[in-house]
């Protein structure tokens, strides 16, 4: 009963064969090889456009250099206040920006709304040198609480945004199973809502460190180039994470380990929409979700033999709001998660007494 993260389960045997192959003989690095090329070209159909693809192997890597290239170290960028950038990323968007500043904004369910966005840069003077100048606007899909933003919302944010000048990105480290769960194209999720840069993540779905900033504007290639040479990122034997990407968008398996991962999620869901023991603090999108519980039913279920992690953040406001003998837990599914877990984990929070 392993809900603690997609990041812990192990890689597809067809991305470690996709490795294997490409581990014949000598190949140029530093991205002068075919299966670079082929990636490329591979991303290009998939968003139904030209664009520009730079691997590197984690999330926050892809991140933090996709929000230096949209952000001078004078400037701000505005996220959700319990964004990955904002909490998990010890500073790294800062670090890379060479000094720019994260803006927190708060939002129910995990996400960002244009009114929030206003009531944030009511004190932003633009122009005004003794204030931050905010350029950009990151928002999370899957968002951190496990909901998911519409292409409405999207566009409505991106909108936003536009009107102020700001560049905008897509921590798109649940990527699929957003796609997956909207049944949209990876281009209506993106740039055709008015994202300028996606952080595309295969890791959480499968992948062995294979992540990717994927740039729909263009003219910040030269820039994104150089910055993951600084910044340490550029790989030498790309070959590799090329290959997996290569085997991930092959036959749709970025879509088939998502939709898996996404139906063992409501599979869990609804086993426990009823349940006396816990309740829902959002509404379950994808393949994550967070449960508020006693203390006391959380101790039983770690001592049942389920694995999962409490999470930290305020959790949902008013009546449903986490009381002081409570915790949230969050349960995470993927790719290989089995029904068997599921059912064993939904008849073991039944069973707790």
């Amino acid at each position: 009963m392993f809900f603690k993260s997609d990041n812990s389960l192990g890689v597809p045997e067809v991305m470690f064969e996709a490795m294997k192959k490409a581990n014949e003989g000598p190949v140029t690095a530093y991205g002068n090889d075919p299966w670079t090329d082929k990636i490329t070209a591979m991303f290009c159909d998939l968003f139904e456009r030209e664009v520009a693809v730079f691997m590197v192997t984690t999330g926050t890597a892809a991140n933090a250099l996709s929000l230096a290239a949209l952000t001078p170290s004078w400037g701000a960028v505005l996220c959700h206040n319990e964004s990955h950038i904002m909490v998990d990323e010890c500073g790294a968007t800062e670090f890379y920006s060479g000094g720019a500043k994260l803006m927190g904004v708060a939002g129910e369910n995990g996400k960002l709304t244009p009114e929030a966005i206003n009531q944030a840069l009511y004190y932003s003077e633009p122009g005004n040198e003794h204030y931050v100048q905010p350029a950009a606007l990151s928002l999370t899909q899957v968002s951190e609480a496990g909901t998911i933003y519409t292409l409405d919302e999207i566009g409505m944010l991106c909108d936003a945004a536009r009107s102020r000048n700001f560049k905008t990105h897509m921590d798109g480290a649940r990527f699929a199973n957003a796609v997956s769960s909207l049944g949209c194209s990876a281009a209506d999720m993106t740039w055709k809502a008015g994202i300028d840069v996606l952080s595309f993540g295969a890791t959480k779905n499968g992948a062995l460190a294979a992540e990717a900033v994927v740039l729909f504007d263009l003219e910040l290639a030269d820039e994104l180039n150089y910055r993951r040479m600084r910044g340490g990122h550029l790989i030498s034997k790309s070959r590799f994470p090329a290959a997996q990407l290569i085997a991930y968008l092959q036959d749709d398996l970025w879509l088939k380990n998502a939709r898996h991962a996404n139906e063992m999620s409501k599979c869990l869901a609804d086993g426990l929409q009823n349940s006396s023991k816990l309740r829902h603090a959002f509404d379950v999108d994808a393949n994550l979700q967070f449960v508020i519980m006693k203390n006391e039913v959380h101790e039983k279920l770690i001592a049942g033999g389920a694995q999962f992690y409490t999470w930290p953040g305020r959790g949902p406001q008013g009546k449903n709001a986490k009381q002081e003998d409570e915790i949230i837990a969050r349960l995470v599914c993927g790719y290989s998660t089995t029904k068997e877990d599921v059912d064993a984990f939904i008849a073991l929070v039944e069973n707790v007494g």
